[in-house]
């Protein structure tokens, strides 16, 4: 697949609002209150920046002066019915631009929608378990080979095409399909369960995908965190996992034009995040161990963290964009089921840089 680069940004806003179309007697139709984050995800044309290196900056100004009208506010006089999948809507109509892949509304900690170019409605929901397991085929000494335990999280997408509709599927819905699988995996050793007696992360999401798919037709993805750094996600053919690790780094930006403070040396703490695709082992239950990756990108890590990168890098300059496209080919060859970069400077800003399918996108 071509290799595909987005730029990101999120903002977040306080508001608040009635979500009237809901059954009567919810309690969202109740005035109420969130503290909202507002993301976009895009392809960006070139020469859309006032300079190269500047395209996270200018996406997230773009997108705090199209949400400053939601900030402190009551969301209905802006929106007729202000659900998550309509201020998606109204944040992209405000941003008018090219090149937006997504519009992201999070709710909650714990629920949210993204918005696709062509009005498909990605709802998402997440839930706690808090299991214990053991993986029975590891390396002897391997620390996953002994009993332990993990607040899992649990994240389930459903994917529609909405057609304009104020809303799509119901989080309480989801709640209501999830609540007997969150019976059966709540405080419980999930060796214990039929069909969990190799609880990897890819099986278990592999496990509840079969569980809800049948109830959930629109169901298109499920996510498990093992921990907040790591995770599988499964869209019942296809296995993908992810490894997270943040590096503390100086930088300047080469190509900022003079008396721009960004040509001074600055820093960031930055979250790299590996995407790897590939076959599920049928012994091992994964497609690769964590810590494999992790062990495997180090030397590169090494180079990364508590380093000057304009000193690294070469000739290139250390944007997010040419970061994200030198780890890609230190990465690449060390680790070949690598096909997906996500690299922030800070929350939700920064890249994607994607050379196959494209998963969800991870929760900021």
């Amino acid at each position: 697949m071509d290799e595909q680069l987005f730029f990101t940004a999120a903002v977040g806003f306080e508001a608040a609002r009635r979500v009237e179309l809901l059954r009567q007697g919810h309690r969202s139709q109740r005035l109420h209150g969130h503290s909202f984050l507002a993301s976009v995800r895009a392809k960006l044309p070139p020469n859309w920046s006032r300079f190269p290196g500047n395209e996270v900056s200018q996406l997230r100004e773009r997108l705090q002066a199209a949400v400053a009208p939601l900030d402190y506010g009551h969301l209905n006089c802006n929106v007729e019915h202000p659900t998550d999948e309509n201020l998606a809507r109204w944040v992209r109509g405000r941003l008018d631009m090219d090149g937006i892949a997504s519009i992201g509304i999070q709710s909650t900690l714990h629920e949210g929608v993204n918005l696709s170019s062509n009005d498909q409605v990605h709802i998402w929901r997440r839930y706690v378990i808090e299991s214990a397991h053991q993986l029975p085929n590891v390396p002897a000494g391997h620390k996953c080979g002994r009993m332990h335990g993990h607040s899992f999280e649990i994240i389930l997408y459903a994917n529609q095409d909405s057609r304009g509709a104020d809303m799509g599927v119901d989080y309480d819905y989801l709640d209501k399909i999830w609540a007997p699988v969150q019976a059966e995996l709540n405080y419980a050793c999930l060796n214990d369960i039929p069909g969990l007696n190799n609880p990897t992360s890819e099986v278990i999401s592999s496990w509840i995908w079969h569980r809800i798919k049948p109830v959930l037709p629109q169901l298109s993805w499920v996510t498990v965190y093992e921990t907040a750094t790591c995770g599988a996600h499964f869209d019942g053919t296809h296995y993908r996992i992810w490894k997270e690790m943040t590096f503390d780094s100086a930088l300047q930006l080469k190509r900022a034009p003079l008396g721009d403070i960004r040509r001074r040396i600055h820093g960031h703490t930055y979250s790299v995040r590996l995407h790897l695709h590939g076959p599920l082992d049928e012994v091992m239950g994964w497609t690769v161990d964590f810590g494999d990756v992790k062990e495997l990108f180090n030397p590169i890590f090494k180079q990364l963290d508590h380093h000057p990168l304009h000193e690294i890098v070469g000739d290139r300059d250390t944007d997010a964009a040419s970061l994200a496209n030198w780890i890609k080919e230190q990465a690449q060859t060390v680790i070949p089921q690598l096909d997906r970069i996500d690299l922030f400077e800070g929350k939700g800003a920064g890249v994607i840089l994607s050379w196959g399918d494209v998963a969800p996108v991870l929760l900021i």
